[in-house]
């Protein structure tokens, strides 16, 4: 059964920082690929980062030299540290897994899901 819990995400001003975990079970996430989306208010979700199972990265434009994406093997969990946060960055964010190729920034290319967790950059 894969399970996938964010946590981490809260108010925070402008130019500040926050990192989002994604505790994951079910599966290793040292030997998958996983991503992270935001969705904002009104807006599509949005695909901001990915790593795959050998630890190559990548991101969007929109988040690249901020937000690093990274995973902890031996707590089976993966990370998102996001600095120099702006306002736009105000979203609800996701990580996810099961991605079954083509673009890492497709959602529909990643079947498992978290529940989410808000961030807010006032």
């Amino acid at each position: 059964h894969v399970q996938l819990v964010e946590s981490g995400g809260g108010l925070v001003q402008s130019g500040g920082s926050l990192t989002l975990s994604c505790a994951a079970a079910g599966f290793t996430v040292g030997s998958e690929a996983m991503g992270w989306f935001r969705q904002g208010p009104g807006k599509e979700r949005e695909g901001l980062a990915a790593i795959s199972g050998y630890g190559i990265t990548d991101y969007a434009d929109s988040v690249k030299g901020r937000f690093t994406i990274s995973k902890d093997n031996g707590k089976n969990t993966l990370y998102l540290q996001m600095n120099s946060l702006k306002p736009e960055d105000t979203a609800m964010y996701y990580c996810a897994a099961g991605w079954s190729g083509g673009s890492w920034s497709d959602e529909n290319k990643y079947r498992y899901w978290g529940q989410g967790t808000q961030v807010t950059v006032s």
